[in-house]
């Protein structure tokens, strides 16, 4: 593994894992500081899984996590006391480094001169020329003037950022844009429901970032730190300031797994996993096959979450592998879901119960799990019915399945954009910031009361592709979106029902009923989920390819 060297005494690196280890031994390390927090990535590993693996190799390691962006100067004093009392040479890791070479760069603040710092880490490819202007200005980021300009700014680099970009492109050849996001991969998380039932191999779902952010679009690959739209500024990790004169937020949401007592120490090992994350879902399917008896407990928690049909899918594909390998009979299924439905829109809700029924599922209303014991193999849940106290039940099993708790970035729910909840504040029509109104948002951070799918990133994309357009042109922003999203709820392997429905649980069919009724199990949705909508996802979707979406226009009276 390739160590960035900052001086004699530090290194830093790009997220590290447990096979990595030895090999930063060798290269003569003696501490290891984490700069990084748990769950921040869908393909990141636990810092547990790192400092065993360390301290098995006789190495000391340190967990001093920062949320990405908001390095504080207490973040700063924390660092230079671990630095100080750490063995040298220290490798400091985060997602991409930079993190952690700020760290440095501050906490070195008085002992290193400045015109040092900025040649030891721009050596090691970090540009703290930022950091320095945060240091001689007593912490503050100017943001009058800016180090980038681009016609267009977008946040996120994901299914929304990557497919708006592309629309805008079609529209208007010639803007400026850039895209913003520190990740080097890019994922198709839909699959991930199929790899956790052993349909799909998890590398099907990556791309290296680079080779889909269409060309003639700037990939800056940073992460925000914070928002000024007053001064029409993005502030990035390391106090960078990109200007923009519109700017378009999709920044996909935060799996916050500490939000539950115990969960990330125990993720991926006592039979407990999530196909919310990439490293995960395979572990899933291990955990299916080689389960023969026992408990099997789904949980769901508070909306909104993304795809909330993926939790009920897990259990019903996990319920169709025993049911076919003849030992459904001796394991109980339990779905504990902090709502009180099993699905939003009523259409879809026989089909489902059927299923429950064929599978002997118990459906559990108002259960919100709140603490884990792995190794104990026990959970704990809060149930709150309506009109009755809040009571906390232990549960025990032998395979729990978890949906984390979904939240907004922090650099989102902090900054002016978001509303009292932490979404960004849009108009659910044009997805137009009800403040600013060169700002636009899409994908699963924005406030708009709809399902946060893919396919409902497929449709936002053109709606604001088309009125950021009009909006450069002059003209008036008339383009609608009406709430679609997609959920094709995997009810066993080999048939779908295909939920589509928009604001008010309004259906939203794409194809006829003759040929798909979605409110019914179907071998054709299968094949259309399993088969047709990945490469419309890779050459269709992210390419600007606007295929059966067709926005609707905003009535005026």
């Amino acid at each position: 593994m390739e160590l960035k060297k900052i001086d004699d005494a530090f290194c830093v690196a790009p997220q590290i894992s447990a096979d990595d280890i030895l090999d930063i031994k060798q290269q003569g390390i003696k501490s290891i500081i984490c700069n990084r927090p748990n769950g921040e990535g869908a393909d990141q590993p636990e810092f547990d899984e790192i400092a065993q693996a360390a301290q098995k190799a006789g190495l000391d390691v340190v967990y001093l996590p920062v949320v990405s962006g908001k390095v504080t100067d207490q973040d700063a004093g924390d660092f230079a006391k671990a630095y100080d009392a750490a063995q040298k040479p220290i490798l400091a890791y985060c997602r991409t480094g930079t993190r952690s070479t700020i760290l440095w760069s501050l906490s070195r603040d008085g002992t290193v001169p400045l015109p040092t710092i900025l040649e030891r880490t721009k050596a090691a490819g970090y540009d703290m020329s930022g950091i320095v202007r945060r240091i001689l200005n007593q912490g503050q980021v100017p943001t009058e003037e800016g180090d980038q300009k681009f016609d267009v700014v977008i946040v996120g680099g994901g299914a929304a950022g990557i497919s708006v970009s592309s629309s805008l492109l079609g529209r208007q050849p010639n803007l400026n844009i850039a895209i913003i996001d520190p990740q080097e991969v890019h994922y198709y998380q839909p699959g991930w429901t199929l790899v956790g039932a052993g349909v799909f191999d998890a590398k099907q779902t990556e791309r290296t970032m680079g080779s889909l952010i269409p060309n003639g679009v700037k990939w800056i690959k940073q992460a925000v730190a914070a928002f000024e739209p007053e001064n029409n500024a993005v502030i990035l990790e390391g106090c960078i300031v990109v200007k923009y004169d519109r700017l378009i937020v999709c920044p996909g949401l935060k799996l916050d797994w500490n939000a539950i007592e115990g969960l990330s120490e125990t993720l991926g090992k006592n039979g407990v996993t999530s196909n919310y994350r990439y490293d995960l879902a395979p572990y899933t399917y291990q955990l299916v096959k080689e389960m023969r008896r026992g408990k099997a407990i789904f949980t769901q928690p508070p909306m909104p979450i993304k795809c909330a049909g993926a939790p009920q899918k897990a259990m019903y594909l996990s319920a169709d592998y025993w049911h076919t390998a003849k030992r459904l009979q001796d394991i109980d299924i339990q779905f504990m879901n902090a709502g009180g439905v099993l699905f939003g829109v009523k259409d879809y809700v026989p089909a489902l119960e059927s299923y429950v029924k064929k599978y002997d599922a118990k459906l559990n209303f108002f259960h919100t799990l709140t603490a884990v014991d792995g190794p104990a193999k026990k959970a704990w849940f809060d149930v709150k019915r309506p009109e009755n106290p809040v009571e906390r039940i232990e549960v025990e099993f032998d395979m729990m399945h978890v949906t984390p708790t979904q939240v907004a970035p922090d650099f989102v729910r902090v900054s002016p954009l978001a509303d009292a909840a932490g979404w960004v504040d849009v108009d659910q029509e044009t997805l137009r910031h009800k403040t600013y109104t060169n700002i636009w948002s899409l994908g699963d951070v924005m406030n708009a009361p709809n399902a946060k799918t893919a396919a409902a990133a497929r449709y936002q994309a053109a709606v604001v592709a088309e009125n950021v357009s009009n909006d450069i042109d002059g003209k008036d922003v008339v383009s609608k979106y009406n709430g679609y999203g997609s959920c094709p709820l995997t009810v066993e392997r080999g048939k779908i029902v295909l939920a589509e429905f928009g604001y008010g649980g309004k259906l939203l069919p794409s194809f006829p009923r003759w040929l798909i009724d979605g409110t019914k199990p179907s071998r054709l949705s299968w094949i259309l989920k399993q088969s047709i909508l990945p490469p419309v996802y890779w050459k269709a979707m992210l390419r600007g390819r606007e295929w059966m979406v067709k926005p609707e226009k905003v009535t005026t009276t």
